[in-house]
């Protein structure tokens, strides 16, 4: 029986994920003999600037492909919203499993709802899509960066005493720290990022025995889900750090998808949607960039 070098970040939340997907290989590979090889990546090191200054896409993610091809690791397993859109020669995201709750979630240890946020309440995140939402809601919001990993930022918010945080709902529950969420935000208008609560379970093209065995994992409604979402990003030109969101759900047999660009400043705010059958997944997430750029999102986004 193979044995399985995954490579996963180190951080608590990568290494959940890393476990989890252990366990689901278990569950269809009982004697799989499996090795976790953890990786630093580029935005492990630096946690001191932005992810846009770190050159944003892939920050999290090139290093472990890099292991992939380089034949250090058999299986890649990534967050899904941190893997960039453009196909990386050799490789092949072989499966998507189940996907986790889609929402970002308020985190206040002063406050009980967002509606409840006073005026210049200072919240802390360093994504752009959640700044520019937050902006277009309130934008007499200030707010500042925060990196680091999901404990480090709970930290932060009662050391530098801050009014809130927002962070991804699915981080929070997979590492037990359910009860600190004081409101999943409205998706309504906080759209998610793409592929978000969803892992990308990376293969070598080549690598058929393990193709064979991690393809079982793969739930085919959210595969479907995830590609129309990254088509629309890819089609955008957009990466993993720029204010767009993205909603998926099935109505009456139809993958629906709903897509936003923001300017940065949360000021301008264009939206687009369409629905096809699951199987024309990427045309989907395709027509929905275009309508979006029909709008203006490329100005947006420059």
């Amino acid at each position: 029986m193979k044995s399985f070098r995954i490579g996963t970040r180190g951080s608590p939340l990568a290494l959940w994920q890393a476990h989890h997907v252990t366990a689901l290989l278990h569950a269809v590979e009982p004697r799989l003999a499996i090795e976790l090889v953890e990786i630093e990546t580029v935005g492990d090191q630096v946690l001191n600037v932005p992810l846009t200054q770190l050159g944003g896409d892939g920050a999290f993610t090139k290093a472990i492909q890099h292991a992939l091809l380089e034949n250090r690791v058999d299986l890649a397993v990534h967050s899904l919203k941190d893997l960039p859109t453009f196909k990386v020669e050799g490789l092949t995201l072989a499966a998507v499993p189940s996907r986790g709750p889609t929402g970002d979630a308020l985190v206040s240890k002063k406050h009980r709802a967002f509606a409840d946020l006073p005026i210049g309440a200072v919240v802390a995140t360093s994504s752009l899509r959640r700044k520019a939402q937050l902006l277009h809601q309130r934008p007499d919001l200030k707010l500042i960066d925060m990196r680091g990993n999901v404990g480090t930022r709970l930290q932060k918010l009662v050391g530098q005493d801050l009014d809130a945080t927002i962070l991804a709902q699915a981080g929070l529950i997979r590492l037990g720290l359910e009860r600190e969420i004081t409101e999943v935000l409205d998706a309504a208008w906080m759209f998610p990022a793409v592929g978000q609560g969803a892992l990308g379970l990376e293969c070598r093209v080549s690598d058929a025995e393990t193709l064979a065995i991690v393809t079982r994992l793969n739930d085919a409604p959210v595969r479907a889900a995830v590609l129309a979402e990254r088509a629309m990003l890819r089609g955008l030109g957009g990466g993993c750090q720029v204010p767009i969101g993205a909603r998926t759900a099935f109505v009456d047999g139809m993958l629906k998808l709903q897509g936003v660009v923001l300017s940065p400043d949360g000021k301008q705010r264009i939206a687009a949607e369409g629905a096809m059958p699951p199987d024309q997944a990427e045309t989907l997430g395709e027509h929905v960039a275009s309508r979006l750029r029909e709008q203006g999102a490329e100005a947006l986004l420059a």
